[in-house]
């Protein structure tokens, strides 16, 4: 089967196809493309000349599999499939059906002859079972959504057409959001109802039946709140306030273990401050990101688009797929949207801002905090669709633009 190839992920995981000694764990939020870029790196490999009997793929999810449920029936069923001799390439996809099968993949590792791949739900695969039973011989590899890029890409593939206006296709992609299979419906309505099942099936099966929830209808408050706020500056105690005023009471604690279960169903991304004179972390007043717009527009009836919250989530999901860690900077009393950090690289700085045109003010207020900041790092404003107007050494460009090019900070 033909898949499209997210390289930007297959980039990061190519040097270790021949690593026996680390098991590679690829998450993401549920229908984010984790198993077809499984199937993708088997293909892969099967054209690197490995026989067709060397390469395991197991989708637990499905027939004939289903049914196996215990750590014993997947270490018969992987001993059934793996030929006696020479290195086998084994892929697990939903490996969380197996209460304990951790001990498993490390045991079969252990035998140096396994390069062993494995996908899962994720408030099990990143649960503590595996922290603690593989801690140092894992690697995890996270996946998102389609960026603005991708999502291109993925039309092309399908054989769609694209918008004659970049911009328009890029408003497009803001409401229908980047999974996989919604792009490939025509229909808003269609992609709407696409996504609405995606959010029932995290709940179900990510939440529901893994966690002891006892006041669903308080967890589904919290849920839509945080969906409906994302990308607005809030804390524990703003958050408790708010639904307080809604009409339903939380305690502390309750709303801290909620936010942690939405966390890890790969439904929100935090992104906390950081200070720029003291470059240390600041507790409070941190944003919540979507892992993809979609969950906002699927769920809510109004259509228009915030551009200030969206442009920012948009930003943070690209950022965060090509291997960036995220903050919001403060310097002093102004604050900076993103700082950007990659490895030993350094910062990048980025203010998003819908539109500077027309409107001195508010080109001096994007630019202020960049101006503040000291360093020779570089420094992005990011608008929808203004003329490019660089400013002190600060580039400007327009989204659509940048993302479609796959350009780096």
């Amino acid at each position: 089967m033909n898949f499209y190839r997210r390289e930007n992920y297959l980039r990061k995981i190519r040097g270790f196809y021949d690593d026996t000694g680390i098991i590679k764990v690829i998450t993401g939020v549920r229908r984010c493309g984790k198993s077809c870029l499984m199937s993708t790196i088997a293909e892969e490999i099967k054209k690197k000349g490995v026989d067709s009997e060397h390469i395991v793929y197991l989708d637990l999810d499905r027939r004939p599999y289903r049914s196996v449920k215990t750590p014993e029936r997947l270490e018969q069923l992987i001993d059934e499939k793996t030929p006696s001799s020479g290195m086998t390439y084994l892929f697990i996809d939903e490996i969380q059906n197996v209460k304990g099968f951790e001990e498993v993949v490390n045991s079969f590792r252990d035998e140096g002859r396994h390069s062993i791949f494995i996908t899962g739900s994720n408030s099990y695969l990143l649960s503590g079972e595996l922290v603690t039973k593989l801690t140092g011989r894992y690697l995890e590899f996270e996946m998102f959504p389609l960026t603005f890029d991708e999502y291109l890409g993925m039309k092309t593939f399908l054989g769609k057409g694209i918008a004659a206006s970049i911009v328009d296709e890029f408003d497009s992609y803001l409401r229908g959001g980047g999974f996989p299979k919604a792009v490939q419906y025509d229909s808003p309505d269609d992609r709407r109802t696409y996504i609405e099942g995606i959010v029932n099936e995290i709940f179900e099966k990510d939440i529901r039946r893994r966690i002891k929830i006892r006041k669903l209808p308080a967890f589904r408050k919290v849920q839509t709140y945080l969906i409906n706020n994302f990308g607005a500056t809030t804390s524990l105690g703003s958050i408790l306030a708010a639904l307080e005023k809604a009409g339903t009471n939380v305690k502390r604690e309750t709303l801290n273990r909620y936010i942690d279960v939405l966390k890890d169903a790969k439904i929100l991304y935090e992104c906390n401050r950081f200070d720029l004179k003291s470059r240390a972390s600041i507790n409070g007043g941190q944003k919540y990101y979507l892992s993809d717009l979609g969950f906002y527009f699927a769920t809510n009836t109004d259509n228009r688009i915030n551009y200030g919250p969206a442009l920012e989530n948009v930003i943070y999901t690209y950022a965060r797929a090509h291997g960036y860690a995220a903050s919001i900077g403060r310097i002093g009393t102004l604050e900076c949207d993103f700082i950007l950090r990659r490895g030993d690289t350094g910062y990048a700085y980025v203010q998003a801002c819908m539109s500077m045109m027309g409107d001195r003010k508010t080109e001096d207020r994007e630019y202020a905090p960049l101006e503040k900041i000291r360093d020779n790092y570089p420094k992005y404003i990011l608008t929808r669709n203004d003329p490019v107007q660089d400013r002190n050494g600060i580039i400007h460009r327009n989204i659509p633009d940048f993302m479609r090019n796959g350009i780096m900070f």
